[in-house]
């Protein structure tokens, strides 16, 4: 009977310690019932990566059935065909997707401007911009005529649909950011109804959004973010490493590191390091030019720098091709990056290509000096490079003994008569007759 009362007593407390456990955790349960604001961080150029970064929000935000997903966004602007994706991805989600320009001083440039009048509810951050809409060539050229006035009409086609119900100010205003490349203030925007609000922050957004009605694919729907609870969706590390490569920098200075270690490898065979470093940086520089608008004629210039850098080894000219190496390595990054007409957010930095090309002319120009100044230098290998060196004599009769010189034993003779030489005496080699050392004593 004892031991069923002692039993009764422990689930008793047990019973009390999970009511206990379920009180303090009841807030917890109550606030994620709360409607879920998915919050992204979109910075930087749009290119693939930005876009594999939206596509993942989407999906997220419809997995953990979101009220809302709010894209923060502040970018110059990018590549079209990734920006026709991110408007695809976008038009097609089943939670609503805000597009945010902030935080303040951001911008919603070219590419960005297109993103943001996409989204099912759009919103700035005073003090921030939206339009310069203009297309370009993939080079970051200016089109020509034709393919200009196609691609404009192709971009302004891929707007209407949801800039069209704004009305006649909004479709006028977006439509002269790319015929015009206008761009607007935050306050023009909301003004001309391009935009739905102006806030300062998310809650401030979230504040605004709490009953607008939103058109979505299956009909109006409107939004209660009141009490919403926000969460943020950070890029991966994959994300951010891919964004890192579409930096025409990085770019720039994984091409040059590739190259150089190449070369190395090639010159020095035998070592795997070199050669591994410059095929791993080559290959990661290669995806950075896939998406970036670079002219390829740079590359001939940065070929025949590093050409003129091996001939000016191979056949010294104190220095010459070495020094036409260098500008022509700076001319062909410039060219390379740098085209007329490339937005100025990929191009690459003018004092880096110089920094670079300065330091790889440096380097190889130090090779140089090496090579010469071995070339110039006496013999330090075989029996030629013995002479003047100083061995001790282990035996000796008369004018001629054994004489050890480092760690081998020579039969040596004498090449002045009136040395007297002995046992454990030094002397200094003279010159080497076949396999017989002269000496003098030292």
């Amino acid at each position: 009977m004892g031991v069923i009362i002692h039993a009764m007593k422990r689930i008793g407390y047990l019973l009390i310690f999970l009511g206990a456990l379920m009180s303090v955790f009841q807030p917890a349960r109550a606030q994620s019932d709360a409607p879920l604001a998915l919050v992204m961080t979109a910075d930087g150029p749009i290119m693939p990566p930005m876009y594999e970064y939206i596509k993942r929000g989407v999906e997220t935000a419809e997995r953990e059935n979101a009220e809302v997903l709010i894209i923060q966004l502040n970018t110059p602007g990018g590549s079209i065909l990734t920006m026709l994706e991110i408007i695809k991805e976008i038009r097609s989600s089943d939670v609503p997707v805000v597009v945010y320009v902030a935080p303040r001083n951001a911008i919603a440039g070219s590419a960005g401007a297109m993103i943001t009048m996409s989204g099912h509810a759009s919103a700035m951050a005073p003090e921030t911009s939206i339009g310069a809409s203009s297309p370009i060539s993939s080079s970051g050229e200016d089109l020509p005529t034709t393919e200009e006035k196609k691609a404009m009409e192709i971009t302004k086609a891929a707007i209407r649909p949801f800039v069209e119900p704004r009305g006649k100010d909004a479709l006028a205003l977006a439509e002269s950011m790319i015929d015009e490349a206008k761009a607007a203030t935050a306050n023009e925007a909301l003004k001309a109804k391009l935009i739905d609000f102006v806030a300062d922050d998310v809650d401030d957004l979230l504040n605004s959004l709490d009953g607008f009605t939103v058109q979505m694919s299956d009909g109006p729907r409107a939004l209660e973010t009141s009490n919403a609870r926000t969460e943020p969706l950070d890029m991966s590390f994959i994300e951010q490493f891919l964004m890192l490569l579409t930096d025409p920098n990085i770019a720039f200075l994984l091409i040059a590191i590739g190259v150089q270690a190449v070369l190395i490898e090639i010159s020095s065979p035998g070592g795997w390091v070199a050669g591994f470093i410059g095929v791993v940086c080559l290959t990661l520089a290669t995806y950075g030019l896939g998406v970036l608008p670079v002219n390829y004629f740079g590359f001939i210039f940065i070929a025949t720098a590093f050409v003129l850098f091996i001939l000016d080894i191979k056949a010294p000219t104190h220095g010459a091709l070495t020094a036409a190496g260098v500008a022509s390595f700076i001319v062909g990054a410039l060219v390379l990056f740098n085209s007329p007409g490339t937005p100025q957010f990929q191009r690459v930095s003018v004092p880096l290509v110089i920094a670079t090309g300065l330091s790889l002319g440096a380097l190889f120009f130090g090779i140089l000096l090496f090579a010469l100044r071995a070339l110039r230098a006496p013999v330090s290998v075989g029996v030629e490079s013995f002479a003047g060196k100083i061995g001790t004599v282990r035996s000796w009769d008369e004018a001629s003994g054994q004489v050890q010189l480092e760690s081998e034993l020579w039969s040596a003779e004498s090449v002045n008569e009136s040395d007297k030489i002995g046992k454990g005496d030094k002397v200094e080699v003279v010159e080497v007759s076949g396999i017989r050392l002269k000496v003098k004593k030292k």
